[in-house]
């Protein structure tokens, strides 16, 4: 994770869009020790505008033009929808200031994302997850050729507020990304569902069932992350041959989980690319 930069040395952040998103990455940089004047938010909806300000002591706006003003880092977090309109608002002062845009928008391109600000803009997609929304996430990046290294920095700086960061290479890649980190954790409350549903009709009450299914993934989840071995080390070591896991783990295998997980996530990557293309020019 990267260390936060001196209040001296940091760029003023220009939020355009004050929902989840951009308030779990405001309160992640205020706990870091970022300036709170250094950060400004465009909101159109006042009883955001209102409650970002109360919780962070924020400069908040109506408009995303009285937000840049002084902004070397625009952080996009609106619906892909409007992301077009709310850049063309954008367009004469990205020229004039030649920020760095970074957008959380899926499905929009680091091209479209250039040519809607005017063209030759740095902007480096984010592809964050809502386990962001707990300081727990994981966001995949990626950055145009006209991204720099310092600007590349200050956007890694920016989403290691909520959880580490990776780079990607290759822009397409992002689409694989938003299918396995940024759809995934919709995957793992549905394996919850099924969990606590098959306790239940093996006679567990609702709340226990609940509980145990919660807490394994949770336990599961640390181990994944915190020790140094990978996923079939560690479900090979609790796989006791003969055991209730393996009769369990056989069940899956013979059921398709793999083949289903595989098709699941080629859908959702199918998906990202429609998206893509609906918003071409």
């Amino acid at each position: 994770m990267s260390n936060p930069s001196k209040p001296s040395d940091a760029p003023v952040v220009a939020f355009i869009g004050g929902g989840n998103m951009a308030r779990s990455l405001i309160g992640g940089m205020i706990a870091r020790g970022a300036d709170p004047a250094r950060v400004r938010v465009a909101e159109p909806v006042e009883a955001l505008r209102d409650a970002l300000k109360a919780d962070f002591d924020v400069p908040c706006f109506a408009s995303a033009s009285e937000a840049v003003e002084g902004a070397a880092v625009w952080l996009l977090a609106v619906k892909p929808q409007v992301m077009r309109t709310v850049c063309g608002e954008l367009t004469a002062v990205a020229q004039d200031t030649q920020p760095v845009a970074i957008s959380v928008a899926a499905g929009i391109t680091s091209t479209q994302l250039s040519n809607w600000l005017g063209g030759d803009i740095a902007v480096v997609r984010a592809m964050p997850n809502t386990p962001a929304l707990l300081g727990a996430g994981i966001t995949g990046l990626f950055a145009n050729d006209r991204t720099d290294a310092t600007q590349r920095k200050q956007a890694a700086g920016l989403l290691d507020a909520v959880g580490p960061t990776v780079w990607i290479d290759d822009e397409v890649q992002m689409d694989a990304v938003t299918a396995v980190s940024g759809s995934g954790p919709a995957y793992v409350f549905l394996l919850a569902e099924a969990m606590q549903d098959a306790g239940v009709k093996q006679g567990l009450p609702a709340d226990t069932a609940r509980q145990l299914a919660s807490q394994t993934l949770l336990g599961a989840a640390k181990m994944l992350t915190e020790l140094d071995e990978p996923a079939d080390v560690l479900r090979k070591k609790v796989t006791s041959p003969g055991g209730t896991t393996q009769a369990a783990i056989e069940t899956f295998e013979s059921g398709g989980l793999r083949e289903l997980v595989d098709r699941a996530v080629t859908a959702a990557t199918e998906r990202g690319r429609e998206l893509s293309a609906a918003n071409d020019d």
